[in-house]
Protein backbone atom coordinates (compact mmCIF):
# COMPACT_ATOMS: atom_id res chain seq x y z
CA UNK A 1 0.00 0.00 0.00
CA UNK A 2 1.49 3.28 -1.03
CA UNK A 3 1.04 6.91 -0.11
CA UNK A 4 0.24 7.72 -3.74
CA UNK A 5 -2.57 5.15 -3.89
CA UNK A 6 -4.11 4.76 -0.44
CA UNK A 7 -6.05 1.63 0.35
CA UNK A 8 -9.81 1.59 0.24
CA UNK A 9 -11.55 0.51 3.46
CA UNK A 10 -14.34 -1.96 2.80
CA UNK A 11 -15.95 -4.92 4.55
CA UNK A 12 -15.22 -8.63 4.11
CA UNK A 13 -17.81 -9.01 1.36
CA UNK A 14 -15.47 -7.14 -1.00
CA UNK A 15 -13.00 -10.03 -1.18
CA UNK A 16 -15.48 -12.92 -1.14
CA UNK A 17 -14.88 -13.85 -4.78
CA UNK A 18 -11.10 -13.78 -4.45
CA UNK A 19 -11.14 -16.05 -1.40
CA UNK A 20 -13.66 -18.33 -3.10
CA UNK A 21 -11.19 -18.72 -6.00
CA UNK A 22 -8.45 -19.83 -3.58
CA UNK A 23 -10.33 -21.94 -1.03
CA UNK A 24 -13.36 -23.00 -3.05
CA UNK A 25 -15.82 -21.88 -0.37
CA UNK A 26 -17.72 -18.71 0.46
CA UNK A 27 -16.17 -17.54 3.72
CA UNK A 28 -18.31 -14.44 4.28
CA UNK A 29 -20.87 -16.32 6.42
CA UNK A 30 -18.21 -18.21 8.36
CA UNK A 31 -17.35 -16.96 11.82
CA UNK A 32 -13.75 -16.12 12.54
CA UNK A 33 -12.14 -15.82 15.96
CA UNK A 34 -9.38 -13.27 16.50
CA UNK A 35 -6.38 -14.65 18.40
CA UNK A 36 -5.64 -11.16 19.71
CA UNK A 37 -8.87 -10.16 21.44
CA UNK A 38 -11.04 -13.29 21.18
CA UNK A 39 -13.74 -11.52 19.16
CA UNK A 40 -15.93 -13.92 17.19
CA UNK A 41 -17.69 -12.45 14.13
CA UNK A 42 -18.69 -13.20 10.55
CA UNK A 43 -15.82 -12.53 8.15
CA UNK A 44 -18.20 -10.35 6.13
CA UNK A 45 -18.01 -7.90 9.06
CA UNK A 46 -14.20 -7.68 9.07
CA UNK A 47 -12.47 -4.46 8.03
CA UNK A 48 -10.54 -4.87 4.77
CA UNK A 49 -7.86 -2.50 3.53
CA UNK A 50 -7.80 -3.10 -0.21
CA UNK A 51 -5.46 -1.96 -2.97
CA UNK A 52 -3.90 -3.40 -6.14
CA UNK A 53 -1.28 -5.48 -4.33
CA UNK A 54 -3.12 -6.87 -1.31
CA UNK A 55 -6.20 -7.08 0.85
CA UNK A 56 -5.47 -6.88 4.58
CA UNK A 57 -8.34 -8.37 6.58
CA UNK A 58 -8.51 -6.94 10.10
CA UNK A 59 -10.48 -7.71 13.22
CA UNK A 60 -13.23 -5.10 13.59
CA UNK A 61 -12.72 -5.05 17.38
CA UNK A 62 -8.94 -4.75 17.86
CA UNK A 63 -7.70 -4.17 14.26
CA UNK A 64 -5.18 -7.04 14.31
CA UNK A 65 -4.53 -8.62 10.93
CA UNK A 66 -6.57 -11.82 10.62
CA UNK A 67 -5.14 -12.69 7.21
CA UNK A 68 -3.76 -11.05 4.10
CA UNK A 69 -4.66 -11.83 0.52
CA UNK A 70 -1.64 -11.08 -1.68
CA UNK A 71 -2.08 -10.44 -5.37
CA UNK A 72 1.02 -11.84 -7.05
CA UNK A 73 1.93 -12.30 -10.71
CA UNK A 74 1.75 -16.08 -10.39
CA UNK A 75 -1.46 -16.54 -8.36
CA UNK A 76 -3.21 -15.08 -5.32
CA UNK A 77 -1.90 -16.20 -1.94
CA UNK A 78 -3.40 -16.21 1.56
CA UNK A 79 -1.12 -15.45 4.50
CA UNK A 80 -2.70 -16.14 7.89
CA UNK A 81 -2.12 -13.86 10.86
CA UNK A 82 -4.29 -13.63 13.97
CA UNK A 83 -7.16 -15.75 12.67
CA UNK A 84 -7.44 -18.40 15.39
CA UNK A 85 -10.31 -20.36 13.89
CA UNK A 86 -13.12 -20.45 11.31
CA UNK A 87 -16.46 -22.08 11.93
CA UNK A 88 -19.74 -22.45 10.04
Amino acid sequence: MSHEHPAARVDGNAIAGQVLDILGIDVTALRGTCDGCGSDACLAEAVVELDDSAAIVRCRTCTRTLFTLLHTDERPRLVFGSLRSLSG
